[in-house]
């Protein structure tokens, strides 16, 4: 009777190397490491190009995973995990990323749209479609066009960081449910900032 597992692959975007760490665009990396401490997860494995954690929990299968590939092709990596388990991206993929148009901590899911200058969800969308879970996290905008490099990998500010730890337990929260299959429009009504 098909896969008696539920699977739930939930990514954090962000760029391998040291100097890339603690930086805006790595914010999935960041509350992905959180959560793995959180929780005393040590069994991280080099597969898929990426760091990948497998965890067993009430009859699912819970996939984590770090691609290693650099931010504009995360899609390579992820979708080798997509068709190795089988995954359908509309209710298996959950996506924790950094996104500009929205205010520092704030949070928005969505289930589908466009990439909006995003590379790593540019290079899901190529390699497994358009429709998954996007955990977008706020990380403000910068004050121009010529910034937006410079603030997207610029490191955050201490302000910014303490912002960062009180989202933790909101992410945690957030992965807890996905864990128990919450489903995606009611996750959208429970965590989506309301704009004030």
């Amino acid at each position: 009777y098909g896969r008696y597992y539920l699977m739930k692959l939930i990514v954090g975007l962000g760029n391998y190397g040291q100097e890339y760490k603690l930086t805006r665009h790595n914010v999935g990396f960041i509350f992905l490491d959180e959560y793995f401490k959180q929780n005393k997860i040590v069994d991280v494995r080099n597969k898929y190009k990426s760091e990948f954690v497998e965890l067993n929990k009430n009859g699912e299968k819970i996939f984590f995973q770090k691609p290693l590939t650099y931010m504009n092709l995360s899609g390579e990596a992820i979708s080798e995990v997509i068709r190795f388990y089988k995954l359908d991206p509309k209710t298996d993929l959950f996506v924790i990323y950094d996104d500009m148009d929205l205010p520092i901590g704030k949070l928005k899911i969505r289930k589908d749209g466009s990439p909006a200058g995003h590379n790593g969800i540019k290079s899901i969308i190529q390699h497994v479609g358009g429709e998954f879970c996007r955990i977008k996290y706020g990380i403000g905008k910068a004050r121009n066009k010529e910034e937006t490099i410079g603030h997207v990998l610029g490191k955050f500010t201490e302000e910014e960081r303490n912002i960062l730890r009180e989202s933790k337990e909101i992410i945690f929260d957030l992965i807890e449910d996905i864990i128990n299959d919450v489903e995606i429009s009611k996750l959208m009504n429970k965590y989506n900032t309301k704009q004030k």
